[in-house]
């Protein structure tokens, strides 16, 4: 006996286009690439064209890098296996709204010590100096806008975080 019910209690999971999924992917494998890349070179001296490893505040970054693996493993997830979005996803975009903060910051402040270049002509500066600041205020701009990119294909591909959905499939005993 088959029990047919109404198309509205039925939970049907959307299908997405073979194209959405290809540029999704495409952000994933060059944010995936490009946060080792920046993490090494968050190290780098522009004006001394060494590293320095024991300065603090060259861990920042590579510690908001974590969130952002962290949030990459959490769409791909949620993309491969078709889920809606949750609570603990929802926490970590809004942690990702804060390092894209940070993001934004170190790209600016690359621009601005690649402003400075003119104000340093006259003493000892690398011959590295511009095409590594450019390379790297490049990238750093290219983390940007690949971040932007996984906040709207997370609304389209996952969904938007509604929150009457997720207090309805969310089981509190488990």
């Amino acid at each position: 006996m088959q029990i047919n019910a109404p198309e509205s209690l039925t939970h049907k999971k959307k299908t997405l286009s073979p194209s959405r999924i290809s540029f999704w992917k495409a952000c994933y494998y060059t944010t995936i690439s490009l946060l080792p890349i920046l993490i090494v070179l968050n190290f780098y001296g522009l004006y001394s064209n060494r590293f320095y490893l024991l300065k603090i505040d060259n861990y920042i970054f590579p510690l908001v890098s974590v969130l952002h693996f962290v949030f990459l493993y959490v769409m791909q997830f949620k993309i491969r296996e078709q889920k809606c979005p949750d609570p603990v996803m929802q926490h970590v975009e809004y942690g990702m709204y804060a390092a894209l903060m940070i993001y934004l910051f170190k790209c600016v402040d690359t621009l601005y010590i690649l402003m400075s270049y003119d104000d340093y002509k006259a003493y000892l500066i690398p011959d590295t100096f511009l095409p590594m600041g450019v390379t790297i205020f490049l990238l750093q701009g290219l983390l940007v806008v690949l971040t932007l990119f996984s906040f709207l294909q997370r609304k389209s591909l996952i969904g938007s975080y509604d929150f009457e959905q997720i207090d309805k499939n969310m089981n509190s005993w488990q």
